[in-house]
């Protein structure tokens, strides 16, 4: 794409926005033009979500100015952004999945007749614009009844019957698999082909260049400079995005070769034989020794999560035997799987994970307090002691144990859950997506951990749904399609993701 020539739609200048002790944005310039894809890239804590919440009102603009197409405008929230053409479409789709289809995308704004809703207009509507979208679904249905990237659809619908001029698309795919996100970037350019002006965030490089026109990256809420996606490598992206050299991501291509110069001789901490739960994930076999890695690899709904859960307690499995030393347990909790040594980090932080009004130091504590038991406090000063040493260890930013957690970004929320579960030295740690929707450094110091767990001779499960990543932390991957674990692969020199994704297709081992 060569230099637009027409005018952008929208221009952000000198935008500032301040929070008690911290300058979340500072002087940032920002452009978007009809027709682009255009994405915001940085890490978290850079400033990108700051920026989308004072173009959207949900923050007051402490600087600066906010034109759009032209004008002048301040806009003092969400809903006055939609007036003004601007509409959102976030990571957790924010509709009503017990409303029907087209409830949905005219949900308070409902074609009306003296004063009663016009349900066959606001039906044909809702099939039109889907249509625009090449989807043809039953408007009628629950939204529960289709998948997340179907709703994410609806959710764009609604966005163009407003007649968005900038439409935000907020980490749309981080929960998609590889035809869902082909399926939405078809709706992008179709929407861009029309003249509308896409800002797109997303943590998947490959998708960013595969999609997008031009890029702005921030860091530390600067802006660090606007580009060509096409004249911006991805090194240089990930240089700027970090600001430093890739001598970090190297050096974990290093250590994760050496955490796989095998586990021969290691005794096995778990061994599942024919575990299995009706309904969830079909009986499965799985031997994890110590100093391992184990990789769980398999498209979104393969059972990867199941299979963790099992192996926790969180769900209980109805048939099978598990062992643990050599010995048979049965794990009727999550408490129990604590106590012999298991610990779980879920993939849902959000909502399983942090506790948001809590502060960093009352998180990384909880799962060792549970283990002493509730009548048993740990003394103020042991915590002190215990959270400044992760917090150090693991580069917890800001390095402030009495900051309320929800305030971290959301690598540095990780980070705090892992902390949590490191702190009682568990023998195996289920680590369910760790790095997803965070950025390219935190993704890194995490898998760096992985790797020094592992040589450490801490046993890892380790569920990922991006296939390099597996690849490059596992010293075996169990592959799963349809909630059964069709095959288990050594991670040796001649297994990569076009030979996993071969073993996904044909659903048989080999």
């Amino acid at each position: 794409m060569g230099e637009p020539i027409t005018e952008p739609v929208l221009e952000m200048t000198g935008i500032r926005k301040v929070f008690p002790g911290v300058v979340a944005l500072d002087g940032v310039d920002f452009r978007l033009f009809p027709g682009e894809v255009h994405a915001l890239m940085g890490e978290n804590g850079a400033g990108k979500s700051t920026l989308i919440k004072v173009l959207t009102g949900v923050y007051e603009v402490d600087g600066g100015e906010i034109r759009l197409a032209g004008r002048t405008v301040r806009i003092s929230g969400p809903l006055a952004a939609q007036k003004v053409g601007i509409s959102t479409v976030y990571q957790e789709v924010n509709l009503c999945t017990n409303l029907s289809v087209a409830e949905n995308i005219f949900i308070g704004r409902e074609p009306r007749r003296f004063g009663k809703i016009q349900w066959g207009r606001m039906r044909r509507r809702s099939a039109e614009l889907l249509r625009r979208l090449d989807l043809d679904l039953d408007v009628t249905a629950p939204l529960s009844s289709y998948s997340l990237a179907i709703q994410q659809m609806v959710a764009i619908a609604r966005a163009i019957d407003i007649d968005a001029r900038v439409l935000i698309l907020d980490e749309p795919t981080s929960s998609l698999d590889a035809s869902e996100v082909e399926q939405l970037f078809t709706v992008m350019r179709r929407l861009k082909a029309d003249g509308v002006a896409i800002l797109f965030v997303s943590h998947f490089l490959d998708q960013i260049y595969e999609v997008s026109d031009r890029l702005t990256v921030l860091r530390n809420g600067q802006l660090i400079g606007e580009y060509r996606t096409a004249e911006l490598t991805q090194v240089q992206l990930v240089q700027k995005m970090i600001g430093k050299e890739l001598a970090e991501l190297e050096g974990l291509e290093d250590k994760a070769q050496r955490s796989r110069t095998g586990t021969a001789g290691a005794a096995p901490v778990l061994q599942a034989r024919g575990v299995g739960r009706a309904g969830a994930i079909a009986p499965f076999d799985l031997t994890i020794h110590a100093g391992e890695v184990v990789g769980l690899a398999g498209l979104l709904g393969s059972g990867r999560t199941e299979l963790a859960r099992l192996l926790f307690g969180a769900d209980r499995a109805d048939q099978g035997e598990l062992t643990i030393d050599g010995k048979p347990v049965t794990l009727r909790d999550p408490q129990a799987a604590m106590k012999r040594g298991i610990a779980f980090s879920s993939e849902n932080r959000r909502t399983e994970g942090i506790i948001g009004d809590l502060s960093v130091r009352e998180n990384i504590i909880l799962a060792l307090q549970a283990a002493r038991g509730w009548a048993r406090p740990i003394p103020r000063r042991k915590q002190d002691e215990i959270v400044d040493k992760y917090i150090k260890a693991l580069q917890i930013r800001p390095a402030d144990p009495e900051r309320p957690v929800r305030n971290l970004s959301g690598g540095n929320q990780q980070k705090v859950l892992l902390a949590r579960w490191l702190i009682t030295e568990p023998r195996l740690l289920i680590i369910d997506e760790p790095t997803r929707g965070i950025d390219v450094g935190a993704k890194a110091e995490i898998q760096k951990l992985v790797a020094e767990l592992s040589d450490g001779g801490m046993a890892v499960l380790f569920v990922s749904a991006e296939l390099e990543e597996v690849l490059r932390l596992s010293h075996k991957i169990a592959v799963l399609r349809d909630r059964r674990l069709v095959e288990e692969l050594d991670n040796t020199a001649g297994v990569d993701a076009d030979r996993i994704m071969q073993t996904i297709a044909s659903g048989a081992t080999s």
